[in-house]
């Protein structure tokens, strides 16, 4: 007699500190602000951030460093949720922010 066959657990494994932190996810639009002093990039955020559909990611692409500040205290103002930034190979940061609302 076979033993009855299951479907495959289809609950992704749990993340471990083997498997390291888990990716950003990828940004639905991706401004590019380089080279724009603020608030240039974040009148671009705030003109362009309805182009992607509530729960999507933006990119912002920045190097000043008043950026730095300028987008947590938009999406902290603007109820939009911030969730990372990264340096950028040479110079400047990639801020990602997702749409609330």
């Amino acid at each position: 007699m076979t033993p009855p066959k299951f479907p495959a657990d289809p609950t992704p494994p749990a993340t471990t500190a083997e498997s390291g932190p888990p990716a950003a996810p990828v940004p639905a639009l991706t401004i590019d602000a380089l080279g724009r002093k603020c608030p240039i990039p974040i009148i671009m955020l705030a003109e362009r951030i309805r182009e992607v559909p509530i729960g999507h990611v933006v990119a912002v692409l920045a190097d000043d460093p008043a950026a730095e500040t300028d987008v947590p205290a938009w999406c902290m103002l603007k109820s939009q949720e911030f969730l990372t930034v990264t340096d950028l190979p040479g110079a400047g940061w990639a801020f990602l922010v997702r749409r609330s609302y």
